[in-house]
């Protein structure tokens, strides 16, 4: 990979993240009621199923494989060839988004890193409501706006990231 050190760091929310939401749901299932909720809409719980590995941790599974998806995204944007570096004459291909520059492909990497670790912030929310002791189905509405907020403010920055270069 070519994760530099300060890339690396970048990525310690994400484990931290990850291994929070694990150590709290390992901690939390012995308790679990027998039926927790599958579907969550904006009436409350809607949907339920009967407690497992799989439904219980389906946050962690989920945020776990976005995880190393983003790591993925972000490896290969750091290792495409930016369109300032391409050989004279060179035509980019239409089919392939390249970074401006190295310092475009760095802000889109960090870009991609903060919006993992705002997935992870909402998953923690959803999580909190997921693995709840008694099974009830109201969810207060702020749940929804504490799920929400996170990814849209990731979403932001992302884009904000990709207009950047865009100007350039």
């Amino acid at each position: 990979m070519v994760f530099s050190p300060p890339y690396r760091l970048w990525l310690l929310a994400d484990v931290a993240l990850l291994v929070t939401l694990t150590v709290w749901g390992v901690v939390r299932y012995p308790r679990l009621p027998d039926r927790i909720p599958e579907h969550i809409g904006i009436d409350g719980v809607d949907a339920w199923t009967d407690r497992s590995i799989g439904s219980a941790f389906v946050l962690v599974f989920l945020y776990a494989g976005v995880t190393v998806l983003m790591i993925l995204c972000t490896e290969m944007t750091l290792r495409i060839t930016p369109r300032d570096e391409l050989p004279p004459g060179k035509v980019a291909s239409s089919l392939v988004n390249r970074p401006g520059s190295r310092a475009s492909a760095r802000r889109t990497a960090r870009a991609l890193l903060v919006l993992n670790t705002c997935i992870g912030l909402s998953f923690l929310v959803g999580c909190g409501v997921l693995w709840r002791s008694a099974p009830e189905p109201e969810v207060p509405v702020w749940v929804f706006v504490a799920m929400l907020v996170p990814i849209l403010a990731g979403t932001a920055v992302t884009v904000a990231a990709a207009l950047r270069d865009r100007k350039r």
